[in-house]
């Protein structure tokens, strides 16, 4: 059970970055980074979350193999 969660982790987190990236490289990012210095803070959620979950999922699956 806490293999498949950690999987979904992994696959949430991967979506959330590419999805992250997308959003970095678009046309309002780039606006917003040409006034104010700093991407939007929908990409900074995206790509955090990302890592977030990403790095959930690897320390599930880290922690489920020592417990046998």
């Amino acid at each position: 059970m806490v293999k498949a969660i950690s999987f979904a982790l992994i696959a949430c987190g991967v979506v959330l970055l590419y999805f992250g990236g997308q959003s970095f490289h678009s046309l309002a990012n780039d606006m917003s980074r040409l006034f104010t210095g700093a991407p939007t803070n929908r990409t900074i959620l995206l790509i955090v979350g990302g890592l977030a979950a990403t790095v959930a999922g690897l320390t599930g699956l880290a922690s489920s193999g020592r417990r046998r």
